[in-house]
């Protein structure tokens, strides 16, 4: 629910019967039957009413709800399987409710659920499923609901309200007033003697199921398209949910968890939740946190919202998973929410679908959607137009083969699109120079989505098993021909996703890749970071086509020491950094035939540290600095053409150089790459 404001309606008792009275000045109050009518109309199968004794629905009845049917103190609601109950598309007035020391019973079966929903099931269309119990919540003894204006909590946290078992609901969520709305299922105070699995909400207007203290675990939850948060809970709720199965479709949800106020550490076990439409997945309040094992996150924007700035350390996760702070200004509201990727998150769902095959549901994921951890070999198909929409994995042990001709359209939504192929695993583009693989985002701008990286078991110097700055990602090792697969014929556009202030994705990374791998025929165009980056290994690259990166077009760290051959660097666009970027440890990388040409100035080759590399048949044209040896280097580090590099300080400049020689070789002929333009 979204706040705590106000109430429609006050309980007053009268003698011994309750009346639901409207708070509203100018609405009369709805008639509510009296209490001997009630069991005359359930016999008919109307629902409407205050329910003040025991009763058994027919589940051979098709029952409407043509108002507020509540359920005494004292009273109980037996609901067999198999129950039909269609709620009349009456918005507040139309819902089900169990007061504090009264009990349902949902009895419904796999083969034989109990459903409720309205005649559309379409979200606001009703309210929903309110229980009340006597359990403790930071909201004190006998607090006030939002909804009903129902008493609820007290000091028994094994209070049971009965039991639930599955249950489908659809359509809830009809608005109170202008901050709040019913949730699919509401627990206020609710206890540990209460019983809830296999719940399904599908299509709400606000929550899917709400926690307002109380100590009430629940398993086996289906939650499909709720407007505001799959799960939310408040008030110091301790109980914990185990098998969840979260998917969102329609773009303007909330989260898909969101926690609220003081933290009473509730516990949440295998946790999947997918997004086809971006948004945020996990969001914590004030304080509020909890311990969360088995998540598998998949296709959100922002993984973690520490909505008021509260401690990470609040939310618990399993070993592997790690929040990594996204740090984009123009990403935070205000001051104090911090965002954050999980590395970690990404991984193979312990919850699926398939987990419910008792949920009626249209819902279904193409098969031209990636995202999510592969197993096996797994080959697309040319014929179909895929959508990269979160990260798609290829772990150790498994391989990803796409053949010529494959169009990957990457949903522009930065951190969390990428491709990852871990140390262990392989991938083989098979393009040809007619049919390239092309992978870009709809609008090919920079930054729309993160690249391609590739982790190997070669040697860098960053030694064996080092995390990457992308995804936290294990690479290195000490085989430097291990095989990562073969690149041929891609084209990648709009890479280069903000990582936090310090990183981007480039648009192709090598991780410790070994000279097993080969890499022929690649053209990353409007990167937001590097084009190619080289992280350690021994890989080599032939036919490099890198067009208008923000940052460098070959950067190269880690004591790579591999070979570029034919690459073709344009810079049209200013502020770049840099045509080459060589850092650290000099291992001697070979390039030949290197042309560069800039119509914006800017820098050719810089060279920090200690780094440098042989160069034969180079052409530099229109760059203000041809040198740069960024931490006074030895020039001598940098071979052109078989010697030290020849080259005169600029005037006025430290460490920035023109060559006098080595820089005027043929430039590289390229008109047979029309390949590169794939895709543009």
């Amino acid at each position: 629910m979204k706040s705590l404001f106000g109430k429609i309606s006050a309980i007053m008792f009268i003698a011994i019967s309750l009346t639901l009275v409207s708070c509203g000045d100018d609405e009369p109050a709805p008639v509510i039957p009296e209490a001997s009518d009630v069991i005359q109309n359930l016999e008919n199968g109307v629902m409407n009413g205050t329910l003040e004794e025991s009763y058994t629905l027919n589940a051979s009845t098709q029952y409407s709800l043509t108002g507020q049917f509540v359920v005494a103190e004292g009273a109980s609601l037996t609901i067999p399987a198999g129950t039909n109950i269609m709620a009349d598309a009456g918005g507040t007035e139309v819902y089900i409710a169990v007061l504090k020391g009264a009990q349902i019973f949902i009895n419904g079966n796999p083969s034989s659920p109990v459903v409720m929903t309205s005649t559309g099931g379409n979200a606001g269309e009703w309210g929903g499923l309110t229980i009340c119990g006597n359990a403790t919540t930071t909201a004190g003894i006998d607090a006030v609901a939002e909804v009903g204006g129902f008493i609820y909590g007290g000091t028994s946290d094994n209070d049971s309200s009965g039991n639930i078992s599955y249950l489908q609901i659809e359509g809830t969520g009809a608005q109170i007033n202008s901050e709040s709305q019913y949730n699919g299922v509401s627990f206020y105070a609710v206890g540990s003697g209460t019983v809830v699995n296999n719940i399904a909400v599908i299509n709400g207007a606000d929550d899917g199921v709400e926690f307002f203290g109380g100590t009430v675990s629940v398993s086996n939850l289906y939650l499909e398209n709720n407007d505001d948060d799959s799960i939310d809970w408040t008030e110091g709720w301790n109980g914990t949910v185990n098998n969840a199965y979260i998917s969102h479709t329609i773009p303007g949800f909330s989260t898909a968890f969101e926690g609220d106020k003081d933290n009473n550490n509730p516990t949440f076990n295998n946790i999947t939740a997918v997004s086809t439409v971006g948004g945020t997945a996990l969001q914590f309040k004030k304080q509020s946190g909890g311990t969360i094992t088995g998540l598998s996150l998949s296709g959100y924007d922002i993984d973690l919202d520490m909505k008021d700035g509260g401690a990470t350390s609040n939310v618990i996760f399993e070993s592997g998973v790690e929040p990594v702070a996204i740090t984009d200004p123009t990403a935070a509201s205000t001051a104090n929410e911090y965002f954050y990727t999980l590395n970690g998150a990404n991984v193979s769902p312990s919850v699926s679908k398939d987990d419910f095959p008792w949920v009626n549901t249209n819902l279904s994921f193409e098969s031209s959607v990636l995202q999510g951890t592969i197993s096996g070999t797994v080959t697309l198909d040319a014929s179909i137009s895929y959508s990269l929409n979160s990260a798609y994995i290829v772990p150790s042990g498994a391989k990803l083969v796409i053949p010529s001709g494959t169009k990957i359209t990457a949903r522009a939504g930065g951190t969390g699109v990428y491709i990852a192929v871990l140390k262990g695993g392989q991938i083989e583009i098979n393009g040809t120079s007619s049919s390239p693989v092309v992978i870009a985002s709809a609008s090919g701008e920079a930054a729309d989505w993160g690249g391609l990286t590739i982790c190997g078991d070669a040697t860098t110097s960053a030694g064996v098993d080092a995390v990457a700055e992308v995804g936290g990602f294990i690479y290195g090792g000490s085989n430097d021909t291990d095989d990562s697969g073969h690149v041929k014929y891609l084209v990648l556009r709009g890479t280069g996703a903000q990582i936090n202030s310090e990183s981007q994705y480039n648009g192709l990374s090598l991780y410790a890749v070994g000279s097993g791998t080969e890499i022929e025929n690649i053209a990353v165009i409007d990167g937001a970071d590097d084009g190619v980056e080289f992280f350690g290994g021994t890989v080599s690259a032939k036919n490099v086509y890198v067009e208008n990166s923000d940052d460098d077009a070959i950067d190269w760290t880690e004591s790579w020491n591999g070979s570029l051959t034919n690459a073709y660097i344009s810079n049209t666009k200013p502020g770049f950094s840099t045509v080459f970027e060589g850092d650290k440890v000099n291992a001697n990388p070979t390039f030949t035939n290197i042309t560069a040409v800039s119509t914006v100035g800017g820098t050719a080759l810089q060279f920090k540290q200690t780094s440098g590399g042989s160069i034969t048949g180079l052409h530099l044209s229109g760059y203000d600095i041809d040198l740069d040896m960024k931490n006074s280097g030895a020039i001598s580090n940098v071979q052109i053409d078989g010697a030290d590099a020849d080259a005169t300080l600029i005037s006025g400049e430290t460490n920035k150089y023109k060559l006098n020689s080595g820089k005027s070789a043929s430039p590289l002929d390229i008109s047979s790459w029309t390949w590169r333009n794939s895709g543009l």
